[in-house]
């Protein structure tokens, strides 16, 4: 339990490896009794520590950018997943709208994630960050699809720089980046909403990224994203 794998991952790496045929509810009933005996084996699980709050209507404060790249216009092997490259990104808030963040960048096909220190949820902490990814990457990153967020307005200057292409998702329409969404879902577990990250270190972030790459996944049957973004 000390990589935090969820019950599904657990059973699903070991019978890949031939090491014990076992169904994750088995595994879930365990973990439920060794709570009610005092046990903490819970804690480990992605949705302990999750709190649900009501969200009522708000204004939508993030900015417009004229001429933008809309993510229909993406090509076609961008969707199918078929082609390492092409990447996801999104900022995570701490404790204030304005203080330390991360960015997090997840690779379509494989779900290969790097995660950022920010100083600031600004364009220009932003570029600096994913710049340094971008460049450090054994494969091309050929596209990123963001949100709308204005910390993503100054990308043509990364197109310039790096070559690769930025896609923006419609407005609230979470789903068109699954994965980034999904992935900031399993990062919360090492950093809660509301709290603060003026703590965190990029030694910190990369610490995360390799728990969360080297974590076995269904739908790669089994592989983690580290397996196969480096195969």
């Amino acid at each position: 339990m000390r990589e935090d794998w969820s019950p599904e991952q657990v059973a699903g790496w070991l019978q890949r490896h031939g090491r014990l045929s076992i169904s994750h509810e088995t595994i879930y009933r365990y973990i439920w009794q060794d709570r009610e005996r005092g046990g903490s084996l819970y804690q480990h699980l992605r949705g302990a520590r999750k709190q649900r709050r009501k969200r009522y209507g708000r204004y939508d404060r993030r900015g417009r950018l004229a001429g933008k790249r809309r993510i229909t216009e993406r090509p076609a092997e961008v969707n199918t997943r078929r082609a390492l490259g092409h990447w996801e990104a999104d900022t995570m808030l701490g404790a204030s709208q304005d203080g330390p963040c991360v960015l997090s960048m997840v690779e379509r096909k494989t779900g290969f994630l790097l995660l950022g220190q920010l100083d600031r949820r600004v364009s220009a902490a932003v570029n600096a960050r994913a710049r340094q990814f971008i460049r450090a990457q054994r494969h091309p990153v050929r596209s990123i699809t963001v949100d709308n967020g204005t910390e993503f307005h100054e990308y043509a200057q990364l197109e310039r720089t790096t070559g690769t292409r930025f896609y923006f998702a419609t407005l609230h329409h979470a789903w068109e980046r699954g994965t980034n969404e999904n992935t900031n879902g399993l990062i919360r577990q090492y950093l809660p909403k509301r709290e603060s990250m003026a703590y965190l270190t990029q030694h910190d972030c990369n610490r995360i990224a390799t728990k969360l790459n080297r974590r076995p996944r269904k739908r790669l049957n089994y592989h983690t994203p580290e397996e196969c973004y480096a195969g």
